[in-house]
């Protein structure tokens, strides 16, 4: 006697038959899966940015390597000046090794490009750090001077950790100049940060420590965020082997002027620097930093504007104007208040000018030499720190604080002009309505 259909036992795979309008008809066991929706992407574009897989394990990298910028040279100057009582000793020591920078990073940021950032960047870093903890033992055990120009000349194989970040950026976020714009936003405030950051850092642990702790604790975050960032290898830009066709990104049109325009920027840093730190102090200066690295992302969450060579424009006509402030408020009144207030107005227009800078740097290099031409970028940037600093501290010598603010000023003017007379900068796809 066959069994009842009530009683059939049905694999879990089989489907049960059942009777609908007169014909068999097969009808799944269990109710469809809920399809799953996906969360809305946030309206914050930092967060979206930072949604991006690895991008959270590489930035955490880099800023740990990044905030010792601001720390081993005034660890350096402190640790000198502190043994050998010759703020000129000290002084001289760290124009060294800015110049030995400015020669060996480019070299650097070739090798990364050619042959990958994990594989340069990690032996780069490891030859830094032992310069540095060679400058410790020097003036620990009072070796003769030009072995600590020896030392810190060694630090200038230090690889360039924001231009490796930007980098991965734009190969993460190639064809989507949005991101990139909000990228670049995020790293011009995150080297406000660590520049505003650093010094605290460097002068309270060689104060309440000892003199080298400054130079010891930067090595050893230097070596550690390198080492992190470096491991995230799933968001590393490929190498590109280098080729005999393959020519500098100096020669790339556009990018001598570019540079040029960086030049004199780092200029409006370096005299302003001298000259705040103569006339109130070095603290004030993390007003300026501060004040950048908010109108860094501020600007980063705006949709910016597609003719890029008019928004350079825009923004160092901006930095000129506000770089006025602070030569205004110190000629009209003595109030410490007023100049902080003016210096953190002032810094409003610094990081916009920055990432737009190095947004047209990033669509004058060719793909695979991007490293090296942000990299370039940074050495024309150092110069300019150390050309006007040299003039700001002319002129607080020989004209006072009051007038010395007049060399930012006009710096700012400088480079407005270069942009300007820059027409190579206008070509197919780095500026004008063709800018994406």
């Amino acid at each position: 006697m066959p069994r009842s259909p009530a009683t059939c036992t049905v694999p879990p795979s089989t489907a049960l038959l059942t009777v609908a309008g007169g014909q068999l008809v097969a009808a799944p066991r269990a109710a469809p899966e809920r399809v799953r929706r996906k969360r809305p992407a946030s309206a914050n574009p930092y967060l979206r940015l930072l949604a991006t897989p690895g991008a959270r394990a590489f930035t955490a990298g880099n800023l740990i390597a990044r905030l010792p910028m601001g720390m081993l040279s005034v660890s350096a100057v402190i640790m000198i000046a502190g043994s050998r009582g010759s703020y000129a000793l000290a002084g001289a020591v760290t124009a060294t090794g800015l110049a030995a920078t400015a020669v060996v990073a480019p070299f650097t940021a070739r090798l990364v490009d050619r042959y990958g950032q994990a594989r340069i960047a990690v032996p780069a870093t490891a030859l830094a750090v032992l310069g540095s903890l060679a400058l410790v033992l020097c003036v620990h055990h009072d070796a003769p001077a030009w072995t600590l120009f020896a030392a810190y000349a060694a630090t200038a194989t230090t690889p360039n950790t924001g231009g490796m970040s930007r980098a991965r950026w734009a190969h993460l976020h190639r064809g989507d100049p949005a991101a990139l714009h909000t990228a670049n936003s995020f790293e011009q405030a995150a080297d406000e940060l660590c520049f505003m950051l650093g010094p605290v850092l460097a002068a309270v642990l060689c104060g309440a420590l000892f003199p080298e702790a400054g130079t010891l604790v930067g090595a050893f975050l230097l070596m550690t965020g390198v080492l992190v960032f470096a491991a995230q290898r799933a968001t590393e830009p490929p190498p590109t082997p280098r080729t005999r066709t393959a020519v500098s990104p100096l020669r790339t049109p556009g990018m001598p002027a570019l540079l040029a325009v960086f030049l004199a920027t780092g200029a409006v840093f370096g005299a302003l620097e001298v000259v705040s730190i103569a006339h109130a102090g070095g603290a004030i200066l993390a007003l300026q930093a501060a004040g950048s690295c908010a109108a860094g992302l501020l600007y980063g969450s705006l949709r910016p504007a597609r003719n890029v060579h008019r928004r350079l424009l825009l923004c160092l006509t901006a930095m000129t104007a506000l770089m006025s402030l602070p030569l205004l408020a110190t000629t009209s009144t003595a109030s410490l208040p007023v100049l902080a207030l003016c210096l953190l107005l002032a810094g409003a227009a610094t990081a916009p000018t920055m990432v737009t800078g190095m947004t047209l740097v990033q669509r004058a290099t060719p793909a695979g030499q991007l490293n090296e031409g942000m990299t370039l970028s940074v050495t024309a940037l150092l110069g300019g720190v150390a050309a006007g600093a040299a003039t700001g501290g002319w002129l607080v010598e020989h004209t006072g604080t009051v007038s010395g603010y007049a060399a930012p000023m006009g710096a700012a003017a400088l480079a407005l002009a270069v942009a300007a007379a820059g027409t190579s900068l206008r070509r197919p796809g780095v500026s004008g309505g063709s800018a994406r």
